[in-house]
């Protein structure tokens, strides 16, 4: 019985180390995508290793895939409530709204607003730039104020240009370190120091995001 539990609490670990070492991966972020790796390595091991030594049980086996199910469930739990990174949702309107629009922006949305042709006439077009864990507010606050809109969403790969960059970049790069300002990309500064500041960067980034 002992050796059923610590195989599910292994995989319980793996699975979700392997989830977070994917979303750092993806969103390049270095540090913890090597640390969550050795960790998920680390686990796989142990677990496959029980598995595999002694009578080689038919029941670990099953508990064995039945814990790595359990784990991806966890894994998909944690990637939803950390919600890194951006969405840009395209959004439909009959007719233009200025106050929708003006609250957006209010509330730190990027707005910009377009004029297209539909079937049944002009329309105006919202390309709205949002964190993807404030997706859940935007199209409740969308449809607040349109709700017939239509409302296509997807997660755009690279920032370029915009005074919305501008801001991500500074509040990504440039660190407060003591009564000094440093730029974590410059060339300037030591490797250890460096990677110090990173790792930093990197754990709030995680930090912020979880909700």
């Amino acid at each position: 019985m002992y050796t059923l539990i610590l195989i599910i609490t292994i995989q319980l670990l793996y699975v979700p180390m392997l989830t977070l070492r994917t979303i750092s991966m993806v969103k390049n972020l270095k540090l913890f995508t090597a640390l969550f790796g050795f960790l998920e390595t680390l686990m796989y091991i142990f677990g496959l290793a029980i598995v595999l030594s002694g009578e080689k049980s038919i029941l670990e086996m099953i508990v064995y895939a039945a814990g790595f199910s359990m784990g991806l469930v966890v894994g998909i739990y944690i990637e939803q409530k950390l919600a890194i990174g951006y969405l840009c949702l395209n959004v439909n309107i009959n007719q233009s709204n200025e106050e929708m629009v003006s609250v957006l922006r209010v509330q730190g949305y990027g707005v910009t607003v377009y004029e297209g042709e539909g079937k049944n006439g002009k329309r105006k077009s919202l390309e709205i730039l949002t964190k993807r864990k404030c997706e859940n507010e935007l199209i409740k606050l969308v449809h607040f104020y349109e709700p017939t809109a239509f409302i296509v969403a997807y997660e755009p790969k690279t920032f370029k240009g915009g005074y919305l960059t501008t801001i991500m970049k500074k509040q990504t790069n440039i660190k407060l370190v003591g009564k000094k300002i440093i730029d974590v990309n410059s060339n300037n500064i030591g490797f250890i120091k460096k990677s110090i500041l990173e790792i930093k960067k990197e754990s709030k980034e995680l930090g912020k995001n979880w909700r």
